[in-house]
C-alpha cells in the first residue's frame, strides 16, 4: 500500500468570485492536486498569498477576462509548462507540471461556439497541437494525468438529453473523435473506469434551472495513463459546491489513487 493521491479538477468561472469556495472545498477535501481552469485573472492579480496560507503550493498562467489555468497542490510543482510547440496561442489554457512524480496536465479546451464557425476551427487545430504535446509528455513521464474542462461530452451517457444535444457544440462527432484521439494514446477516462451508467453531470447551465432540473453534461474529465488506472481507487463528482451561493456552473471532479 502506498499513499493515497487525490487529484481534482475544477472549472471556477472567475477565481475573484469564487476564492473562497476553493479555499473552503480545499480545506474540507485536502486535494494533493487541484486543478483550476477560468480563473479569469491576470498573474499580477493572483491571489498566491491567500492559497500559501492555507498550506499549498500554486502555479499559474492567467490572462485578463478570460480563460486562465492554475495548479494548486500540497508538494510543490516542478517542470512547469505553459506553451507548447506548434501553437502560438495568446490564450491562456494549457498548464502542464510535475507533482510528486505525476505529471499534471491541465487543460481549459476552447469551447468552439458553433460547429460552422471559425471558433470551431480553432478548438479542431488546439486539440490536434495538444494531442501532439500530450503525446510527447507521455513518452517522457510514466505516470500522467490530463485533466480538466475539456468541452466535449465523450457519448450519449454524459448529456441530459442526447437528442437534443446531438450535432451541436461540445456532442458533435468531430470533437468527440479528437478526443477518441487523446484516449488512444494511451489514457482512460477514470470516471468511466468505475462508474458505467447515464445522468452523471459536471456542468449544469446557469439558465433554465439548470442544476435544479439536473440538465446537465459531464465535460469535466480526469484522463490517466496506464499506470495511473491502475492505481485508482475511486472517482466521483462532488455536486455540493454547485449548491453554494454564487457558485460556478462547473463542480469539482475528482479521482482519487493508491499512490
Amino acid at each position: 500500500m502506498g499513499q493515497s493521491m487525490k487529484i481534482v479538477s475544477w472549472n471556477v468561472n472567475s477565481l475573484k468570485v469564487r476564492l473562497e469556495h476553493v479555499l473552503q472545498w480545499s480545506k474540507d477535501n485536502k486535494p494533493d492536486v487541484l486543478a483550476l481552469q477560468e480563473t479569469k485573472l491576470t498573474d499580477d492579480k493572483f491571489p498566491q498569498k491567500d492559497i500559501e496560507e492555507a498550506g499549498f503550493h500554486v502555479v499559474y498562467s492567467g490572462q485578463p477576462t478570460y480563460n486562465g489555468v492554475a495548479i494548486i497542490s500540497s508538494s510543490p510543482a516542478t517542470d512547469i509548462v505553459t506553451d507548447i510547440e506548434g501553437l502560438d496561442d495568446p490564450q491562456r489554457r494549457i498548464l502542464a507540471a510535475t507533482i510528486d512524480d505525476v505529471r499534471i496536465i491541465n487543460l481549459y479546451v476552447v469551447n468552439g461556439s458553433e460547429p460552422d464557425s471559425e471558433k470551431y476551427q480553432y478548438k479542431m487545430h488546439w486539440l490536434e497541437q495538444v494531442t501532439k504535446f500530450i503525446n510527447e509528455q507521455i513518452q517522457q513521464y510514466d505516470n500522467v494525468v490530463v485533466l480538466g474542462d475539456f468541452n466535449i461530452a465523450t457519448d450519449d451517457r454524459d448529456v441530459w438529453d442526447a437528442d437534443y444535444w446531438r450535432g451541436k457544440i461540445l456532442c458533435t462527432d468531430k470533437e468527440r473523435q479528437k478526443l477518441e484521439g487523446i484516449l488512444d494514446l494511451g489514457f482512460d477516462d477514470s470516471f468511466r473506469l468505475l462508474h458505467d451508467d447515464a445522468g452523471h453531470y459536471s456542468w449544469w447551465d446557469y439558465r433554465m434551472a439548470g442544476f435544479q432540473r439536473n440538465l446537465g453534461l459531464r465535460i469535466d474529465l480526469i484522463l490517466t495513463s496506464e499506470s495511473m488506472s491502475e492505481m485508482l481507487t475511486s472517482a466521483y463528482i462532488d455536486k455540493i459546491p454547485r449548491t453554494w451561493e454564487r457558485p460556478s456552473d462547473h463542480t469539482p471532479v475528482i479521482a482519487e489513487f493508491d499512490y
